[in-house]
C-alpha cells in the first residue's frame, strides 16, 4: 500500500533540495535552470543531454553534481577512435593459479553511476549505440552476457552545437532516451566575473555531499506517490499528441513546420518530471504551470524541423510556445490554495 504524503515529508523534500542547490552553486555560478532542470532528471531517474560552446562549464557541473550526490563518477571523452569496448567493459584472457587460461570481464567506465559522455557527437554511431541499452534498462550486454548496472544510474552527455567537423550526430532513437535536452548559455557579466574570481583561488570543487544513493532514491519513490488530476493528465498527453503533424489533433504549428513528434516516451516524462517539480515548488499535485515549464526541455529534442521551419529560422522553443498557446488549458490558477485543491480532486474541465 502506497504511503501518503504528510506536510512533513514534503518540508524534508524541498529542504533536501534546497541544500542540493545550495552547494552546487558554490562550484557552479549562475546556470541556475540548467542546474535546476538536471537535479530534477536527476531524482526522476533519467538522462540528460547539455547542449553548449566550450567553456560554459558543463564538465564542471556534471563533476559537482558527483561530489554532491555522492555518487561514482566517470568521465568518458567521446572521440572518433573510441570503440564500443572501451566504454562498456570487455573480456580478456588471464591465468588462473593452475596456469589455464579463462575469460574474465574487465568492466568499463559505464559501470559507474554518473557518467559523463563527454562531446558525445564526436563518436561515432557505433560507439554511441554502446550507451543505448545502459540509458534505457540500465543492463549492458556483452559477448552474450548482460549484466545489470547498479541504481542509481544517470548518463549526462554534452555536445558542442557549433563545430560541426568531425561529429556525428545523435540518431533519434538515442535522444529519445534523454529525458531533458538543456541549454548552456553563456554567463552574464556579473556571472562571468564570478567565475573568473572564483577560478583565481582554487579549480577545485568545493561542494559538499548534500545527499546520498539510498536518500536520492527515496526522493524518486516519494515523487511517484503525488497524485496527477485527470484534467492535467490529459492536458500533458493532448500536449504530446499535438506534436505529432499526423496525429488526430495536430497543433496547427506541428502541421506547419514539423517533419515529426515526440514519441511516447515524452508524456512518460512530463508526468514523473512533473511530479518532482510539484515537490519542489511545496505542492502535493501536479499543476499545468509544471507541464508547460516543463515542455521545453522534455520536447525540444524530441521533435523535429520541416524545411520552411528552418527556412523562416523557426527554433523548436519557438514552436513549443505555439502549441503550448494553442492548447492553453484556461484560467487555472495553480498558486491559488483553492484551485490547487479542485486541480487534485480532478474538478477542472477544460
Amino acid at each position: 500500500m502506497t504511503k501518503e504524503l504528510n506536510e512533513k515529508d514534503l518540508e524534508n523534500f524541498k529542504k533536501k533540495c534546497d541544500n542540493i542547490f545550495s552547494q552546487i552553486e558554490r562550484d557552479v555560478v549562475g546556470q541556475k535552470e540548467v542546474v535546476y532542470g538536471t537535479v530534477i532528471a536527476m531524482i526522476a531517474g533519467g538522462n540528460v543531454l547539455l547542449e553548449g560552446v566550450p567553456g560554459v562549464g558543463k564538465t564542471r557541473l556534471v563533476r559537482s553534481l558527483g561530489r554532491v550526490f555522492d555518487l561514482p563518477f566517470a568521465r568518458i571523452q567521446f572521440t572518433p577512435d573510441l570503440m564500443p569496448a572501451d566504454v562498456t567493459g570487455t573480456n580478456i584472457i588471464v591465468k588462473d593459479d593452475q596456469g589455464n587460461s579463462k575469460f574474465s570481464f574487465q568492466p568499463g567506465p559505464i559501470f559507474s553511476s554518473i557518467i559523463l559522455a563527454d562531446e558525445i557527437n564526436r563518436a561515432t554511431p557505433k560507439t554511441q549505440s554502446s550507451l543505448l541499452e545502459a540509458m534505457q534498462e540500465h543492463t549492458v550486454t556483452v559477448m552474450g552476457v548482460s549484466r545489470k548496472l547498479d541504481d542509481p544510474f544517470f548518463v549526462l552527455a554534452t555536445q558542442n552545437p557549433i563545430e560541426q567537423d568531425g561529429t556525428y550526430p545523435l540518431p533519434e532513437a538515442q535522444m529519445d532516451r534523454f529525458m531533458f535536452k538543456l541549454i548552456v548559455t553563456y554567463p552574464n557579466k556579473t556571472e562571468l566575473k564570478d567565475i573568473v574570481n572564483m577560478t583565481q583561488k582554487t579549480m577545485e570543487e568545493t561542494a559538499e555531499v548534500a545527499c546520498n544513493a539510498k536518500e536520492l532514491l527515496e526522493m524518486r519513490e516519494i515523487a511517484k506517490t503525488i497524485p496527477v488530476a485527470n484534467d492535467v493528465l490529459d492536458y500533458a498527453m493532448d500536449l504530446v499528441i499535438a506534436t505529432q503533424p499526423e496525429s488526430e489533433k495536430p497543433a496547427k504549428a506541428s502541421v506547419k513546420y514539423l517533419r515529426f513528434g515526440a514519441s511516447p516516451r515524452a508524456g512518460q516524462a512530463l508526468i514523473t518530471a512533473a511530479k518532482v517539480r510539484a515537490l519542489m515548488c511545496g505542492r502535493f499535485n501536479v499543476s499545468y504551470d509544471d507541464l508547460n515549464t516543463l515542455a521545453y526541455p522534455i520536447l525540444r529534442h524530441r521533435i523535429k524541423l520541416n524545411f520552411e521551419a528552418i527556412t523562416e529560422h523557426i527554433t523548436t522553443d519557438d514552436v513549443i510556445k505555439m502549441i503550448i498557446q494553442e492548447l492553453n488549458p484556461g484560467s487555472v490558477d495553480t498558486n491559488n490554495e483553492e484551485d490547487n485543491k479542485k486541480i487534485k480532486k480532478g474538478l477542472f474541465r477544460k
